[in-house]
């Protein structure tokens, strides 16, 4: 390129980006994968999800799933890393189990996505078993090991089965996510509505605390 009196307009050099710049690029590119794929799973399953649309929701390339995470299978693994990652910090072990479940319910109205990836999996469900089945089944039983910790404590009756306890409550704390229709038809209000989730999460955490006395039987 000249200048307007014919001399060679000097070339400005390109700057290389610093390593924050190069790392920042791609975490965002990534965490916009992981959210488009979020709505996808949810809205369709695992079978019913397709990687050429979670691109289209993200805005990038489809090659970049598969670069980032080795395809859908390897980003339906890493949403459950994300989450698992999340659970371990907002639900420490700690925290008392009527409480626990009123997050939990919270937690599944404001963002439903994680309660209709288990409904979806639950559908598409062979009974095959793997790695990460072994992985979920090995933290489902460490679970139910907590509720009978929480038992010999006092904290809930320990007539109950741990296991079904741990079930039942699974299944309570993401009614709302999993079963919206139910619950416009019971409450006749909006399922996904602040104040429900708030409703509800009382009355399961009411229904918890009471367990905890142990009546004669």
């Amino acid at each position: 390129m000249s200048t307007e009196d014919g001399t060679a307009k000097p070339r400005r050099a390109r700057r290389s980006p610093a390593p924050h710049e190069r790392q920042r690029d791609p975490e965002r590119t990534k965490a916009r994968i992981l959210e488009a794929a979020a709505d996808e799973f949810s809205a369709k399953g695992f079978a019913g999800a397709r990687v050429s649309e979670i691109a289209s929701r993200a805005g990038v390339n489809q090659q970049l799933i598969s670069y980032y995470f080795d395809g859908k299978e390897g980003l339906y693994r890493e949403m459950g890393r994300k989450w698992l990652e999340y659970e371990t910090q907002a639900f420490p072990e700690d925290m008392g189990f009527a409480e626990m479940l009123k997050h939990y319910v919270e937690v599944s109205v404001a963002n439903n996505r994680g309660g209709r990836h288990l409904a979806w999996e639950g559908l598409s469900d062979t009974g095959e078993s793997g790695p990460e089945a072994d992985e979920r089944n090995a933290r489902l039983r460490h679970e139910v090991e907590m509720i009978r910790e929480r038992q010999q404590n006092g904290e809930i009756d320990d007539r109950l089965d741990p296991a079904a306890l741990l079930l039942i409550t699974m299944s309570a704390a993401n009614a709302l996510a999993v079963y919206p229709q139910l619950a416009r038809g019971i409450f006749d209000g909006d399922s996904g509505s602040p104040e429900l989730a708030e409703h509800y999460a009382d009355q399961l955490a009411k229904m918890i605390t009471l367990l905890g006395h142990h009546n004669s039987p």
